[in-house]
């Protein structure tokens, strides 16, 4: 499967937004690792669905693809975004992230989540396998996340938008 650089096809616009998503995908599931080595149940499954509700927005965004800002959109405009994001099988590109999407999101990742679950209550070792499979699953979902973005935009021929002036 080609990796989202691939996919952006030399765009440097989209290979800018790319990076600035691993960047924030990195600080996301440094987080949700730290989550998964608590012992304590359902703790990470929370905080996992509190990250992943931040962070697909904030990849969105990069692209041009938030809730947002498809919706100051012209109405053909969002519905050619629609369309092109159900072709390519986006599940969470130009969507509000509800309870539900998170819970298709996370049966796409859910041998990494159940292993998780079953490794933290060993000390020590189970707990540093757990947070690594925390901060593996998260990247995982992000990483899907940015190939939808970029699929999207290069099936619209969308350039994301200029980066913040904090990025």
């Amino acid at each position: 499967m080609p990796s989202a650089i691939e996919l952006a096809r030399g765009d440097e616009k989209l290979i800018a937004a790319v990076h600035r998503s691993r960047r924030l995908i990195s600080r996301k599931a440094l987080m949700a690792a730290a989550a998964s080595a608590v012992p304590l149940p359902g703790l990470d499954w929370m905080a996992d669905a509190a990250l992943l509700s931040r962070l697909v927005p904030q990849i969105s965004a990069e692209f041009g693809l938030s809730v947002t800002q498809v919706e100051k959109l012209a109405p053909h405009q969002r519905e050619r975004i629609q369309k092109a994001a159900t072709t390519v099988g986006a599940l969470l590109v130009g969507r509000l992230v509800t309870h539900d999407l998170l819970l298709r999101l996370a049966k796409h990742a859910g041998v990494r989540l159940t292993a998780k679950q079953a490794t933290k209550y060993v000390p020590i070792a189970g707990q540093m396998v757990s947070a690594a499979l925390g901060y593996a699953a998260l990247r995982a979902l992000g990483e899907q996340h940015i190939k939808d973005c970029v699929r999207v935009s290069t099936t619209l021929a969308l350039a994301p938008p200029e980066p913040h002036a904090s990025a």
